[in-house]
């Protein structure tokens, strides 16, 4: 199936670009979240029509991210953990546990938008955490964990 992307999707391709998918990624993910529409003759005109307002959309949403981002950058949250005496977590710090953290501090950031490249904490220690806050904007942050004894 061939759709027009309404916004930028990673792996696939930018505002405006006519690609071709599998019919049920289309279906079931690309159309539902507004990501993109068929490409019929119809839509193709009315997208050229909405063009310039889709674009400035989009550029209003990166510099919002990108402002964010130069704000969120190089920040360091903690979190307390009960942990055991050789520094071992009894559990994980998860990325909701980062996410409701920064929202605690006034970032507004999303469990799906933490990026957490060797999955959950299990160490008491400092660890770099990605947080995308757009497709182009990934900013790390510093994660300290405190050992709480039991």
């Amino acid at each position: 199936m061939q759709v027009i992307l309404l916004d930028k999707v990673v792996n696939l391709g930018n505002l405006g670009e006519i690609v071709k998918v599998k019919d049920g990624y289309a279906r079931n993910f690309l159309i539902p979240e507004g990501y993109a529409r068929r490409a019929t003759e119809a839509n193709k005109a009315e997208f050229e029509a909405k063009r310039i307002e889709l674009e400035k959309a989009a550029a209003a949403k990166l510099a919002e991210s990108q402002a964010q981002g130069a704000k969120l950058g190089g920040t360091t949250i903690k979190l307390t953990q009960k942990a055991g005496v050789d520094g071992r977590l009894f559990g994980s710090v998860t990325n909701f546990d980062i996410s409701e953290e920064l929202t605690k501090q006034g970032y507004k950031v999303a469990k799906a938008q933490v990026r957490m490249p060797n999955g959950p904490i299990k160490m008491v220690g400092d660890s770099t955490v990605g947080v995308q806050l757009h497709t182009d904007v990934v900013v790390d942050i510093t994660v300290t964990v405190l050992g709480e004894t039991a």
